[in-house]
Parts: structure tokens; C-alpha cells; sequence
């Protein structure tokens, strides 16, 4: 059964490498590209079955100890992230099939869309998977260098120039990765991830804040947690819906997926908790100040997805079981609305001709379906019970509540005003794009929307209500995974065996304190 880990890796390795030599098939392509990623979710739910009643499953690659190879770890939070992207990047997959993803196919080798997009698929797998803080630089390079290719597909000027700051900025956050992973190897001999939960206790205090920091900030800039975030919203809305769609739902949660790792298995209650819970208060109002001020829908959404990450770094900060399994239970929730809400801005720019709020209008009579598509989407994220996106805030202030620290109470404060602006956000979208008369027509304005397009899209939107119907087991599910990954123990003794989790000197209570194991 552990063998399952490497699959999530490999075969998308193996379909983008046959996939380039098939640029020339692209009917080929498609079907080989959509049975790789089935196969993906068919995998990942397969291990969302056996890692609850198995525990912790660890894969050394080539059978080398865990300190000289590469291991595959996958616990309840690793199965719960691949199984959301895999229906995520399914589902786009499919979308972007009857879309073209670039403006200029006759001067553009699009044929390379497939098998970037499968490499993309494999770099985040990657980051899930990985045991180690090198094969998770490793996982964040591949991700990140298949999303130059996608961002830039069809070489317009605006997408080289949004691409040119995501590359700068991309760069930088990995050379401080970099750096992270020198300073960690240099202060305790190993990166791999359960020997440095270990090791990282008996390093000082001094040395410990330098390796968090740099990881932490590395981490904040894939996340766009603010004021590390200024390059999403100019990078995000000139690319393709189907693209901007899997990066909003995707490779900003892989940053947050990491920095829930870094707080929780290497440095369980640090010194920088209030620093995060700074962060989040300021992500969460800036973004959505941001987002009430644009007037185009892309923009819009792309200033919510920074303030949103605010919630799940609220979480994160607070380093409680409530806490955590809250935001655990976000994080799935707002993969799937923030993918799906990209979709629908595609289905209204593919329809309208436009994404400016301004020259869109009157499609909830000429195009009543893309109306419930982005209605439904758009009602979860902000929040209205009883939503997916209404549990996972309320589980949020509770926990901020029953956390009772004068931080606690302003982020609660912080979360409630956030919600309901993002509703207004919404509300404005909504008015201008599907209510009030268009104040000018488009070339495009129109146009039939491939039934591909609109089920695909509707496939999310059912996914996200089956989070909703299924909140129950999966709240039971979070909570089971914050426990997990707060005890550090299980990780580490899947990993290294009892006798190294023996020598844990600190977990986290459930009220977010350390707790002396020896």
C-alpha cells in the first residue's frame, strides 16, 4: 500500500513526458491527460480510505534510511490535500479542454499545455508528499517553473509583463528557501522533515527564530500572505481562466500547506505567533479593501484570495486543535470556491466578451445558467450559512474565541468585518455582471458556452456542496488531522520508528502551548 505515495508523482512525470512527444495528436493528448489525472484522484481516494485506519504511511524510495533517501510521507492532511487537488485539477482540466488558452494558437505552441499542466500536477503532489524540506523545494520549483509556461501561454504583452513580476518574485522566495534549507542542514546535520522535529528542540532559541523566519517568509511569499502578497492580483487576472483557476485554488495553498507543516512539526508554538496572527488580521483587511475597490471581476477575486488566506493563517496562528482543524477544514473548502469562482469569471468573460464590471450586464437573462454557477460559488465564499464556507468561519471565530487573548478577540472581530465586505464584493459582481443593463456590447457578447465549459464548472460547484453535505464526517476528519499533526509523535514515529519519537522534547496542547514530553 505505500507504494500508492509515489503514483501522485509519477504518473503525471510519465503522462507529461509522452504527452510532448504527442504535441502533434492533440486529441490524443487530451484523452491521455484526462486518464492520468482520474487515475490521480482514483489513487488519492484510495488513500483518503487506508490513511485513517492505517496511520501514517511512509515510502523510502530505493529503500535508503530516511536521513540518505527520499522519503513519501502521507498522513490524514496529506491524503485530504491530494484528493481536493486532484478533483480540482481534473475538473479545470476539463474546463480548459473546450477553451482556448491562448489568444495566438497560430504563432504559440499550445501543444505544450498538456504537458506543462501535468508537471504542474506532479510539482504539488510533490510538495504534499515530500518528507523532506529539499524534495519540497524540489516539489515548489517544479510547480512553479510549469506555471511560467502556463502563465505566459499566447505571449501577450500583459501576460510576459504579469509573468516577469511572478518570476522575480517566485525567485526570491526560493533563493530564501534556499537559504532556510542551508541554515537548518547547518544546524542540525539533516533536512529531513521528522529528524529536524527533533533535532530543532535542542538547537538555541537564537538559531531556531533565524531558520524559522526565513522558511516562514519564503513560505508567506508562494502564500501571498501580506505584505508579501502585492504580486498576485497584477500576476493572476491576465492569465487564462482555466490557468488563473487552479493557481488561485492551488499553489497558494501549497504555501499555506507548508507553513502549517513549519508550525506544527518543526517549531510547535513559537515565538512568532503573534507575528502570524499579525499577518492574518492585515491579509484579511487589506485584501478585501482591495477587492470592494476594483472594478474588474478578476481582480476582484484575486484581491478575496489574499484575504482569504488571512483565515487560514488566523488558524495556523492560533496553534489549537479547534484552530487547526478549522483551518484544515478551510483550506479544503476554499481550494474548490476559489477554483470554481475563476471558472465562473470565465464563463462570464467567455459569454460577456469582458471581465470589467463596467461594460458587463444583463447576463442573468441572456446566460441564466452561468448565473447559478457563479451564484453558488459566490455565496460560499462569503460565507452565508449553510454553506461550506459559513462552517468553516464560524469554526474559525469559535476558535478565536475559546483562544482569549486580545489577538484572538481583534482577529474575531477582523473575521466577521471581512466576511461581510466579501459579500459586498460579491454582491457588486453580481449586480453589475448579472442585473444591470450593459452599458456596452462587446465583439464576443453572445457567444454559446461549450457544454464542456459549463459542466466542468458545475462538477465543482457540486463538489463544494458535497462539502457542505458532507461537513460532518469531514469537520470529524479535520479535527483527527489537527490532532495528528499538533502530537508531531505520529509523524515522526512513522518516519524514524518509536525509539526517535521518544526524544520529542516539545508538542502542542490543545489550548496551543507547548507541552514538555521529556
Amino acid at each position: 500500500m505505500n507504494l500508492l505515495l509515489a503514483l501522485p508523482v509519477l504518473l503525471p512525470l510519465g503522462g507529461a513526458a509522452i504527452t510532448l512527444l504527442l504535441r502533434h495528436h492533440p486529441r490524443i493528448q487530451l484523452g491521455l491527460t484526462v486518464s492520468t489525472l482520474v487515475a490521480i484522484l482514483g489513487v488519492a481516494i484510495t488513500l483518503g480510505l487506508v490513511v485513517p485506519e492505517a496511520g501514517v504511511l511512509v515510502l523510502q524510495i530505493g529503500n535508503w534510511t530516511p536521513q540518505l533517501g527520499i522519503v513519501l510521507v502521507a498522513d490524514r492532511l496529506t491524503a485530504l490535500m491530494l484528493l481536493v487537488s486532484a478533483a480540482v485539477t481534473l475538473a479545470v482540466l476539463i474546463y480548459s479542454s473546450a477553451q482556448t488558452v491562448s489568444e495566438n494558437t497560430e504563432r504559440t505552441p499550445v501543444a505544450i499545455y498538456h504537458p506543462t499542466y501535468l508537471a504542474l500536477v506532479a510539482g504539488v503532489s510533490m510538495a504534499f508528499l515530500a518528507g523532506d524540506l529539499f524534495n519540497l523545494y524540489v516539489g515548489f520549483e517544479v510547480l512553479l517553473a510549469a506555471s511560467y509556461v502556463l502563465l505566459t501561454l499566447g505571449g501577450s504583452a500583459s501576460r510576459v509583463r504579469a509573468a516577469t513580476t511572478y518570476v522575480i518574485v517566485s525567485l526570491l522566495s526560493s533563493v530564501i528557501f534556499l537559504a532556510g534549507i542551508a541554515a537548518a542542514y547547518s544546524a542540525t546535520g539533516t533536512v529531513n522533515l521528522a529528524e529536524l522535529a527533533v533535532r530543532l528542540d535542542q538547537v538555541a532559541e537564537g538559531t531556531r527564530m533565524v531558520i524559522e523566519l526565513l522558511l516562514l517568509v519564503a513560505f508567506a511569499i508562494k502564500a501571498a500572505i501580506f505584505p508579501l502578497s502585492a504580486w498576485l492580483p497584477d500576476s493572476y487576472p491576465t492569465a487564462p481562466a482555466p490557468v488563473t483557476a487552479v493557481f488561485a485554488g492551488l499553489l497558494t495553498k501549497v504555501g499555506i500547506y507548508a507553513i502549517l507543516r513549519l508550525e506544527t512539526l518543526l517549531f510547535p508554538a513559537s515565538q512568532t505567533s503573534t507575528l502570524l496572527l499579525v499577518a492574518a488580521g492585515a491579509s484579511l483587511l487589506i485584501g478585501i479593501f482591495g477587492a470592494v475597490a476594483q472594478t474588474d471581476l478578476k481582480r476582484v477575486l484575486s484581491f478575496t484570495l489574499v484575504s482569504h488566506m488571512g483565515f487560514m493563517l488566523f488558524g495556523i496562528g492560533m496553534s489549537t486543535r479547534l484552530g487547526m482543524a478549522a483551518t484544515i477544514f478551510y483550506v479544503a473548502h476554499h481550494i474548490t470556491v476559489q477554483s470554481t469562482m475563476f471558472l465562473g469569471a470565465g464563463l462570464i468573460e467567455y459569454r460577456g466578451g469582458t471581465t470589467n464590471l463596467a461594460r458587463l450586464g444583463g447576463l442573468a437573462k441572456t446566460a441564466p445558467m452561468v448565473a447559478v454557477l457563479f451564484f453558488v460559488p459566490a455565496m460560499n465564499l462569503a460565507g452565508i450559512p449553510p454553506l461550506s464556507g459559513f462552517l468553516g468561519k464560524v469554526g474559525l471565530i469559535e476558535a478565536g474565541i475559546a483562544y482569549d487573548t486580545t489577538a484572538g478577540w481583534i482577529l474575531v472581530g477582523i473575521s466577521v468585518l471581512t466576511s461581510l465586505l466579501t459579500l459586498y464584493a460579491i454582491s457588486k459582481i453580481w449586480n453589475r455582471a448579472f442585473w444591470q443593463a450593459p452599458s456596452e456590447m462587446v465583439e464576443t457578447d453572445g457567444r454559446p458556452i461549450p457544454r464542456v465549459m459549463t459542466g466542468a464548472t458545475a462538477a465543482l460547484v457540486g463538489f463544494s456542496l458535497l462539502l457542505t453535505l458532507g461537513a460532518g464526517p469531514l469537520l470529524h476528519y479535520a479535527d483527527a488531522a489537527a490532532l495528528s499533526v499538533l502530537e508531531r509523535s505520529p509523524y515522526v514515529s512513522a518516519v524514524l520508528g518509536e525509539e526517535a519519537a521518544a526524544q520529542l522534547v516539545y508538542s502542542i496542547g490543545e489550548d496551543g502551548q507547548k507541552v514538555v514530553e521529556r
